[in-house]
């Protein structure tokens, strides 16, 4: 029972109580601070005993707890977004099954937080066989029919016998030998997004990309919780890009449970069931409006046909076969390549996808979790909000408009006084429409808007009756929302140079394909800021623009995909972390009069700027800094034809003073250069660092991990981790090495 001053207070005798009453209670003063005393005090007690269990101690406890149980000390990767809670809480559990594949699995996956599967090479190594022992599905030579098998081959799920491979599996060159453990990890995450408006391929003929900007990108598996820990997982319990085949193939055994009257087995798809507004938890899903009045209906499993929708002919995919007039349509649907098609002729008025794709991380506009960014931004004193659906009405009363335009006119039209608003844009829908001239956001001293993708929830109203549900300003969920806004964006700021408080404009997990641009409205105005966090600018887009003027304009990116930034020399202030800016083969960012600030970014172009102050980051091309005497760059990678103020521990420049001669300089000049697996925006591993690139890089920040925007993923600590919690569960005589399946 909680400690309180009236429960305090009614312990005390009746006479007592009149005496202070009569003395304007004093008493009860004395006992209310008394209450709040005992109130910290008792809190620190319920705390204290949560803090003895693993489940519910803090985050700081976790630690202590494990070196009760002998776990050794791990690197802290907390901010990779996640902690070493389950790793602890499992340590008997995996003494238990010690040296078992599963429990292997199990631990990998709670020492890095990356999905894992666990595969004995031994098992699949081919072997003359005693008759005492025999091993029928272990195969000298693999069924040529059987084509999801043949798909599988040296992945981490193959199935087919191999022959011996001597080389050891943990410098990553062997693999099939007796002794070999290979784990495979993931280390791309799974992001799904419902009811996306997909892109059409060119006419409106009905052939559509799932991704919204219209480029083949491949669908991922949205992983399934394992409960078990005597579980080992298989294709659909990891974040991996989705295969035709065995969609395919169970889509036929559905066709064909369903004519037999049987219940089909579920895996990749499930049933639809019927709600108002029906949530489907199948690995990829679209939804169709035939005309423009008609409802919007999924379309069952059943009518889905996977099929390869490269071109057969020019502008040509594969269609699936028509429905009768009125039914809801077959769809053909190419997870590969991330396309879908109608049957011929058929154009519905609208459709709307929902499927998952791969990323690194939590970087640029996504539908992870962004309340931690989104409360920078001073949630408390909104006094204005709109929110945008595609689903809503044109209803000012309520603030709820059908597009960003109107919202933002209705921003740019409020009523006089409110100075803090927040534009809240619903759905993962995709709106067409150039936020200039009339539409461009209008901000003047003191004001601040907040365009973000974010549910407005609807919340019990306090002491209203039962039931009573209201929108309030400020109360927004940011997360499982991306908009996608087509178009560009203009910003006016209307401050006078006088003011204390210029206006702030701040953007929040959007996906806009247009350019940004802070326009110069007079001489004597200005914007104070422009913040972008978890936000792409499209970087094959025109990027960021700073128009003359503006001279108290900052401009902040955080977590942030962007294309090239420009700004005049009046703007002062840039300030880059854990971002990347994408230019290929041009200047990445040219600002000629400010201090720029850029930490754990990866800047892919040339660099122009006056004063420079950077940290574990990579400049892909040269940097060109005109004061000198100020700033530092810290481990960082800085081609050497660039001029930047002091370099410390930079690379290439580190490894070049410690080789000896002019060859191991060459050498290390060749070798130490930025290598990424993909440099294509929306590519699956956009910009991750390939795993052929120099340690020097990889491992190259201030804190071992690697340099460039994905450094707050800890990799190379999660590794490091894992190869040392290795050695205590293995068993004797065998070989464990780390294969990295994305």
């Amino acid at each position: 029972m909680s400690l309180t001053a009236d429960r305090l207070y009614e312990l005390l005798p009746a006479i007592i109580r009149q005496r202070d009453d009569a003395q304007r209670e004093p008493l009860r003063a004395l006992l209310a601070v008394i209450a709040r005393e005992g109130k910290v005090f008792e809190d620190d007690l319920v705390r204290l005993f949560d803090n003895l269990f693993i489940e519910t101690c803090d985050d700081w406890v976790v630690p202590y707890l494990g070196d009760l149980l002998g776990v050794r000390g791990l690197n802290d990767i907390a901010r990779a977004g996640f902690s070493q809670r389950a790793r602890v809480a499992n340590t008997l559990g995996y003494r238990r099954r010690k040296g078992t594949a599963t429990m292997l699995e199990q631990l990998a996956r709670d020492t890095t937080g990356w999905p894992t599967r666990v595969v004995e090479f031994f098992q699949i190594l081919e072997t003359t066989q005693w008759l005492n022992h025999l091993r029928p599905q272990n195969l000298r030579t693999p069924d040529l029919r059987d084509t999801n098998a043949l798909e599988l081959v040296d992945t981490a799920f193959d199935t087919a016998a191999h022959t011996a491979d001597v080389r050891h599996i943990a410098s990553r060159r062997g693999r099939h030998n007796i002794p070999n453990i290979g784990l495979f990890l993931w280390r791309l995450q799974s992001y799904p997004l419902e009811n996306v408006s997909p892109r059409s391929a060119g006419p409106a003929d009905g052939r559509y990309f799932f991704h919204p900007l219209a480029v083949d990108v491949p669908l991922f598996n949205s992983p399934q919780t394992e409960t078990d820990i005597t579980h080992l997982a298989t294709e659909i319990d990891v974040p991996t890009p989705l295969r035709r085949r065995p969609l395919f193939d169970e889509l036929e055994a559905r066709r064909a449970a369903i004519l037999a009257g049987d219940t089909p087995t579920e895996n990749y798809f499930h049933s639809i069931k019927p709600s108002p507004t029906p949530t489907i938890a199948s690995a990829l899903s679209v939804s169709v409006r035939l005309a423009a009045n008609d409802p919007l209906t999924p379309i069952p499993p059943e009518q889905i046909f996977i099929s390869d929708l490269n071109e057969i002919a020019p502008g040509q995919w594969r269609r699936p076969d028509a429905t009768p007039a009125g039914h809801v349509p077959n769809v053909a649907v190419d997870p590969v390549l991330g396309r879908l098609s109608f049957a011929a002729g058929l154009v519905p008025a609208e459709v709307l996808v929902s499927a998952a794709h791969g990323f690194p991380g939590d970087l640029g506009g996504g539908p992870y979790d962004r309340r931690d960014s989104v409360a920078e931004f001073p949630l408390a004193s909104v006094d204005w909000q709109a929110g945008v659906s595609a689903n809503f009405p044109n209803d000012p009363l309520q603030n709820l408009y059908p597009t960003i335009r109107a919202a933002v006119d209705a921003w740019n039209n409020r009523p006089a006084g409110t100075v803090t608003g927040i534009i809240a844009i619903t759905d993962n829908r995709t709106y067409a429409g150039n936020l200039t001239g009339a539409f461009a956001v209008q901000l003047g001293a003191g004001e601040k808007l907040l365009l973000v993708s974010a549910d407005w929830p609807k919340l019990p109203v306090p002491g209203g009756a039962p039931g009573q549900t209201a929108r309030f300003p400020g109360r927004i969920t940011p997360s499982e929302r991306r908009a996608h806004l087509r178009g560009d964006v203009n910003i006016s700021g209307n401050a006078p140079l006088s003011s204390e408080a210029p206006g702030e404009f701040w953007i929040d997990g959007l996906l806009i394909d247009g350019a940004l641009t802070v326009l110069k409205n007079k001489p004597s105005t200005t914007l104070g800021t422009l913040h972008l966090a978890h936000t792409t600018l499209v970087p094959k887009s025109d990027g960021l623009l700073v128009e003359d003027g503006n001279e108290k304009l900052s401009v902040a990116l955080e977590r942030t995909i962007c294309g090239p930034i420009v700004l005049p020399d009046t703007v002062a202030a840039l300030d880059i972390t854990e971002s990347i800016v994408d230019v290929e083969n041009g200047v990445a960012i040219d600002a000629p009069g400010a201090r720029v600030e850029i930490q754990a970014s990866t800047i892919r172009g040339r660099v122009q700027a006056q004063q420079l102050e950077a940290g574990n980051s990579i400049f892909t091309e040269d940097v060109q800094i005109e004061r000198l005497q100020t700033g530092c760059v810290r481990f960082c990678y800085v081609p050497l034809v660039s001029t930047t103020p002091r370099r410390y521990r930079c690379q290439p420049e580190l490894a070049l003073a410690s080789a000896e001669t002019k060859a191991a300089q060459a050498l290390a000049l060749a070798r130490i250069a930025p290598a990424f697996t993909a440099v294509d925006y929306p590519a699956a591993a956009y910009l991750q660092l390939a795993r052929l690139c120099a340690a020097e890089i990889c491992t190259g920040a201030d804190d071992g991990a690697e340099m460039g925007a994905w450094r707050f993923l800890r990799q190379p600590q999660r590794e490091a981790n894992l190869n040392a919690s290795l050695d205590e569960y293995l068993r004797l005589g065998l070989e464990a090495g780390l294969i990295f399946a994305t």
